[in-house]
C-alpha cells in the first residue's frame, strides 16, 4: 500500500453531496475543553467594557474637534497620616528653637552723673501770654522787590509782668526758631493785604529776630478771615496800652 492512499481523507462534503469547501483539519487537533477557553461570562463583560472605552474616547475626541476637551474625573486624594506635625506645629517649634535664652537682668551705671537739671531759657518767663493764633508769616525783600516766607508757627502777644510792655513774638515750627520779635509800638498800623480778607500787613522799625534791630516790613496770613480779625483786636488792644507805657518813659 502506497504512501498515498495511507493518509487518511479529511475532505468534508456538504450535507447534499457536494464539495464546497475543502477544511484541513489536522488529525492531532482537540476540542478546546472549558478551562482554556474560559467562562464565557467573564469573556462577555471584557467585551462589553472593551466597548465601553473605545466609546468614551470616540466622544472625547469629537469633543475635542469643537473646542472641548475629555471629561475630567474629579480624584479625590486622601491625606494619609504619616506622623508629621502640621504647618502651624512647625513653625511654632521653629520658633521656640530661634527663641534667645533669657538674658540676667544688668544694672548699667551712668559714667557721669547730673547733679544739676539743665534749663533753657527763652526769656518767655516773666511774661504772660495774652494772645496765640496760628498763622504763616511773610518778610518783605526790598532787594529783589519780593515777599519771602518767614515761616509757619504760632504768632503769640507777650505781656511783661514788671514793665507791663507787649511784644508779638512769632516761633517757626518744629525748630522754634524767631521769625519775628518786636515790641507793638503806637506808630504801627496794621493794613489789609491787597485782594484777601485774612491777611495784614504792617512796619516794624526794630525787629530783632536776626539778633540785631533791624526795619522789617512784615505780613502774616491766618486761615480765614475770622482769625484775621481776631488778631487785629488783640494787636489794637495792646498798642493802645504799650502806648500810655511808653509815653511816660
Amino acid at each position: 500500500m502506497s504512501e498515498v492512499d495511507s493518509k487518511p481523507d479529511l475532505t468534508l462534503t456538504t450535507s447534499e453531496g457536494a464539495e464546497d469547501k475543502e477544511t484541513m483539519i489536522p488529525a492531532t487537533m482537540e476540542k478546546p475543553t472549558m478551562e482554556e477557553s474560559g467562562n464565557p461570562t467573564e469573556e462577555k463583560a471584557t467585551v462589553e467594557q472593551e466597548t465601553d472605552t473605545l466609546s468614551t474616547k470616540t466622544s472625547d475626541n469629537i469633543f475635542s474637534m469643537f473646542g472641548g476637551g475629555p471629561k475630567k474625573e474629579k480624584r479625590e486624594e486622601k491625606e494619609e497620616d504619616d506622623g508629621e506635625p502640621s504647618g502651624s506645629l512647625k513653625a511654632q517649634r521653629v520658633e521656640e528653637e530661634d527663641e534667645a535664652p533669657e538674658s540676667p537682668d544688668v544694672d548699667f551705671v551712668p559714667v557721669v552723673k547730673l547733679t544739676k537739671e539743665v534749663v533753657t531759657k527763652t526769656n518767655e518767663e516773666n511774661e504772660e501770654q495774652v494772645f496765640k493764633m496760628r498763622a504763616k508769616l511773610f518778610k518783605f525783600d526790598r532787594d529783589t522787590r519780593e515777599w519771602k516766607e518767614r515761616g509757619t508757627g504760632d504768632v503769640r502777644l507777650l505781656k511783661h509782668q514788671e514793665n507791663q510792655k507787649t511784644r508779638l513774638v512769632m516761633r517757626r515750627d518744629k525748630t522754634l526758631k524767631v521769625c519775628a520779635n518786636h515790641y507793638i509800638v503806637p506808630d504801627m498800623t496794621l493794613s489789609p493785604n491787597v485782594g484777601s480778607d485774612r491777611s495784614w500787613v504792617w512796619n516794624a522799625a526794630a525787629d530783632v529776630s536776626e539778633g540785631e534791630p533791624e526795619a522789617q516790613t512784615l505780613a502774616i496770613r491766618f486761615a480765614n478771615s475770622e482769625n484775621a480779625n481776631l488778631f487785629k483786636d488783640a494787636f489794637i488792644k495792646a498798642q493802645q496800652e504799650n502806648e500810655k507805657l511808653f509815653c511816660q518813659d
